[in-house]
């Protein structure tokens, strides 16, 4: 696990000074990604229909295609440290580890609870703006 971590930080860190490139290999991981997951599918599904049916009409040879583009395509976004952020998202996996609930769990005295909390650090920071500002300007 090391390695894949380590690998994983190089990569990024690689990346994360040419981010054109490393915006093109997160969208081809993710890409082959759900080509995989489809044609994988759709293999599968041709297999159980055949099963079903007592036809054997299955292309064997298509077989590889699926499961390799999402193999590639996992490898991609493993390496960049795109996937998980891909497919869950920064906000889900951050609110998870604080133990929040979600959105629709809350009640409405939750909710405006922390839209008040928020609207409270707004002004504080309004105010630590301008006093901010008065500073610079005695300086």
């Amino acid at each position: 696990m090391k390695f894949f971590d380590r690998l994983e930080d190089d990569a990024r860190a690689w990346f994360s000074r040419r981010p054109i490139l490393y915006g093109f290999m997160g969208g081809v991981g993710v890409v082959l990604f759900w080509r995989g997951v489809w044609h994988t599918t759709d293999w599968l599904s041709s297999i159980l229909m055949s099963i079903r049916t007592g036809n054997s009409t299955v292309d064997m040879s298509t077989f590889p295609d699926g499961p390799l583009s999402l193999l590639i395509g996992s490898i991609l976004l493993l390496i960049s440290g795109l996937f998980v952020s891909t497919f869950v998202g920064n906000q889900i996996i951050i609110s998870g580890m604080r133990r929040e609930k979600k959105i629709e769990e809350k009640t409405e005295e939750e909710v405006q609870g922390e839209v008040d909390r928020i609207s409270q650090i707004k002004k504080e920071l309004s105010r630590v703006s301008r006093r901010l500002d008065g500073i610079e300007k005695k300086l």
